[in-house]
């Protein structure tokens, strides 16, 4: 059994690893401006086949200058080596560059991963996501 099936069996899952091309077209990235930055929200899985979307969307959300990029994976169905690489490369980015990296966490399947692997707890995971707004100030 293949790593992807032990950590996200599907019903009628395809064992040769493909996708269907209604599964690549079905994934998109949203990027929402918020206070000092953008939240990055990939919705569906990503692999080989969509990573470099999310990608694209985090190197230019930095190269517009954010200070502060919050990874919401709360929309990723599955997340294969790729995904995890890409998470890894965002964090070094953040530390080398200068601006804060946030990871709001996924669903089970695809936080597996991260422990699976032993990195759940050297990334910036957080378990619901920051305000977008401030809080109202006590009358």
């Amino acid at each position: 059994m293949s790593l992807r099936n032990r950590l996200h069996p599907r019903n009628g899952d395809n064992r040769s690893g493909t996708r269907g091309p209604d599964e690549a077209a079905r994934f998109h990235v949203d990027a929402q401006p918020e206070p000092r930055g953008v939240r990055v929200r990939p919705i569906g899985e990503i692999d080989l086949a969509t990573v470099g979307r999310v990608r694209r969307t985090i190197d230019e959300c930095v190269a517009a200058g954010c200070e502060r990029l919050v990874l919401d994976l709360r929309g990723v169905t599955f997340m294969d080596s790729t995904g995890l690489h890409l998470v890894l490369d965002a964090h070094a980015a953040a530390r080398k560059e200068g601006w804060e990296l946030l990871v709001v966490e996924g669903p089970d399947s695809v936080q597996r991963v991260f422990e699976v692997t032993g990195l759940r707890d050297r990334l910036p995971f957080v378990d619901a996501p920051p305000s977008l707004t401030p809080s109202p100030r006590p009358a």
